[in-house]
């Protein structure tokens, strides 16, 4: 059955689940899950939204395709130094905004908090998440993930995907 031709609260609910799954593997550290939540030709994204406002093409990441997604995370484990943190996603707002050509078009809005080693938390980051979502074997996958994030300013590194 093609998506178009699926109930809406089908849909509305996988959105939801590969959402949950998406932010899920983030914060519990399976980050080797990530990559596994898009299609091969993908694109991810993060954003200054004023970068986005302005039509403004420079990312602060930039990934085109999921191999690069998963050296992004062998980087992460084996290079980067980077004080130990944790993430927790809360996401709000799921709208499905287009069903056209296969393709479902979400809005998301969501807010990351950080923990540091010292227990204190703070907020790290918050903005939107523009999806565009694809079935494949049966599964729904990002095809393509822009971050937008509202925080323009960012005390450490963007070192985990958002």
């Amino acid at each position: 059955m093609r998506l178009q031709d699926r109930p809406i609260v089908e849909l509305q609910q996988a959105v939801e689940a590969l959402l949950a799954s998406y932010v899920e593997c983030i914060d519990d550290d399976r980050l080797e899950e990530w990559p596994e939540h898009f299609i091969p030709d993908c694109v991810y994204k993060i954003l200054p939204r004023e970068n986005a406002d302005r039509g403004l093409p420079l990312a602060t990441v930039f990934c085109d395709s999921k191999g690069m997604l998963v050296d992004r995370i062998v980087s992460l484990r084996n290079a980067n130094i980077y004080a130990l943190h944790y993430y927790r996603h809360v996401l709000s707002n799921v709208r499905i905004k287009a069903i056209e050509d296969g393709t479902i078009t979400v809005q998301t809005n969501y807010v990351v908090f950080q923990t540091k080693q010292d227990g204190a938390t703070h907020i790290f980051n918050a903005g939107k998440y523009l999806d565009k979502i694809v079935e494949t074997d049966g599964a729904l996958k990002f095809r393509e993930k822009i971050v937008v994030t509202d925080t323009y300013r960012v005390d450490t590194l963007i070192v985990r995907p958002i």
